[in-house]
């Protein structure tokens, strides 16, 4: 079992740093009450990140197939995540709800992408990012929100 873990040291790092970066911006989301929390964030974050690493091991194994290109397999996350973003966006009344949610599911993508790929400065501080954009700008928002509100009732 320890032989198992070490020959899969840098796959495991990079899996488990995905979760955690998905798991800290989840925690966030759950905070402010939305439904894709730290579940979502994380499976996201991971997902992303098997996929990238599974890019990674198709291309050392078939590198002698000339035309061979395995970074289709990360691109098409993107295109995956935009269906399970778009699964989240609902339109209640005039109002639109959940883009912020596919937009942090969509970037929580990347996250894991960059996770998978051992780019964990670019992971950490997208992370950081993210969550100085839910935390910070939610905190803004409010104020100019009840000005926007106190105008449309005059």
């Amino acid at each position: 079992m320890t032989q198992f873990f070490t020959q899969n040291s840098e796959i495991i790092l990079r899996l488990v740093v995905a979760v955690v970066l998905g798991l800290l911006v989840g925690v966030e989301r759950l905070l402010v009450h939305k439904d894709a929390g730290m579940k979502t964030h994380a499976l996201v974050s991971l997902g992303s990140a098997l996929f990238v690493i599974i890019s990674e091991m198709i291309a050392i194994r078939y590198e002698e197939i000339g035309g061979f290109d395995p970074t289709r397999i990360a691109s098409q996350v993107i295109v995956g995540i935009g269906f399970l973003g778009a699964g989240s966006i609902m339109l209640y009344g005039s109002q639109l709800r959940g883009l912020t949610t596919a937009g942090g599911l969509w970037v929580m993508a990347g996250i894991g992408m960059a996770a998978g790929f051992g780019l964990f400065s670019l992971a950490f501080i997208v992370t950081i990012l993210v969550l100085l954009i839910f935390i910070l700008i939610n905190i803004l928002e409010k104020p100019i929100r009840r000005i926007s509100e106190d105008n449309e009732v005059k």
